[in-house]
């Protein structure tokens, strides 16, 4: 039972009837795997170094800063950097959020137009905190305006090592493209706050704190169309309508059956299949394909009515997401060495779900 006080609003929510429809766990590829492991016993075990896909251009009022952060909330960076510059927080910004619990490289940006802009960006940090570069840019850094992650990930306590290859193998025909559960917030708090926001029964001053709590329910969404489509058979299987998704873009386009190169290409991973970002606008999908998301989505027809009304603009979201630049290595006993590359959006435990079985010194908890 949920039963709990916002302490910003302190609007009381109660939702008993509904905590099981998001505590279901999503299906995996290949089957729960029976291989054990711990991540996340150093922040070393965890590395993210992001890919902006540009380079600053060198002038210009906003000072782009290549920052390398162990163990730090990214907006915990950004308010420390606002401090150190004298400006307002608003004038800080990033690409993305990275993990705290994690050693990460990337780009902030501060808007300091002027001679504020010539200060000594060694002095900036500690021992937990390092500027690595200093670069001016014409452009504002906005949020979502990268390329990708390149991950590099130990586990340790690894149960099965040969399991471990055999399932890290099956990893470059891609994994399903579900939100992870730090979307969701601790115990699914997102979720529950979100449904309670859509539907009025709760109120979030807070502007990113709403956005957060929206995205959650939406996502939510998103990974159970996923789930059914594995269960009922469907992963890569074109339904008539479907909507494709050209691997490494947006540019999505509707299924023909008479174009029979389209399965060899959705095989060979050139094309993805898509699933909505509930929102406002008809289905993409047509035919077989718009009758199994109604099915999917009339269970919770009520939330994607609500989410319609706040206006929101419908999406689409490639299922599949394939990991580029694998690499797997034994460094000790029970020991190994993972990295990849990920693009904008997508989140590596979806890919180590499909590995492992992991549990962190943290939570303690098998996740």
């Amino acid at each position: 039972m949920s039963d709990y006080q916002d302490p910003t609003e302190g609007q009381h929510i109660t939702d008993a009837q509904e905590l099981p429809r998001w505590r279901d766990t999503p299906v995996w590829l290949h089957g729960e795997p029976s291989v054990s492991a711990t991540l996340r016993a150093a922040p070393e075990d965890f590395r993210v170094v992001e890919n902006l896909g540009f380079e600053p251009d060198g002038e210009g009022e906003h000072q782009f800063l290549y920052i390398r952060k162990t163990g730090e909330n990214t907006d915990w960076v950004a308010r420390q950097l606002a401090n150190f510059c004298q400006v307002s927080p608003r004038d800080v910004s990033y690409a993305g959020k990275k993990d705290r619990h994690a050693v990460t490289e990337q780009w902030f940006c501060v808007h300091m137009p002027g001679h504020r802009a010539n200060l000594n960006w060694k002095l900036f940090g500690g021992d937990t905190i390092e500027v690595l570069r200093a670069e001016k840019h014409g452009r504002k850094l906005r949020l979502g305006a990268l390329q990708g992650n390149r991950f590099e990930l130990r586990l340790r306590d690894v149960s099965d090592g040969a399991e471990l290859e055999r399932r890290f193998a099956l990893l470059a025909q891609g994994v399903p493209n579900y939100f992870g559960e730090q979307r969701f917030g601790h115990d699914f708090g997102n979720i529950e706050k979100g449904l309670a926001l859509i539907a009025g029964r709760f109120k979030e001053r807070q502007r990113h704190k709403k956005g957060l709590y929206i995205s959650a329910v939406r996502s939510w969404l998103f990974n159970r169309l996923i789930s059914e489509r594995i269960k009922r058979g469907l992963w890569d299987t074109l339904l008539e309508g479907d909507v494709l998704m050209i691997n490494g873009s947006q540019s999505c386009f509707r299924y023909d059956s008479a174009d029979l190169t389209l399965p060899e290409r959705l095989a060979k991973g050139e094309l993805n299949l898509t699933g909505p970002m509930w929102g406002r606008g008809e289905l993409m999908t047509e035919a077989a394909a718009r009758e199994f998301e109604q099915e999917v989505y009339g269970t919770e027809s009520l939330a994607c009515e609500q989410l319609e009304q706040l206006g929101l603009k419908q999406e689409r979201r490639s299922l599949r997401l394939v990991p580029e630049s694998l690499a797997i290595e034994r460094e000790s006993d029970g020991q190994w060495r993972l990295s990849f590359d990920l693009p904008a959006g997508s989140f590596a435990t979806s890919v180590l779900r499909e590995l492992c079985n992991w549990q962190t010194p943290q939570s303690g908890a098998v996740e």
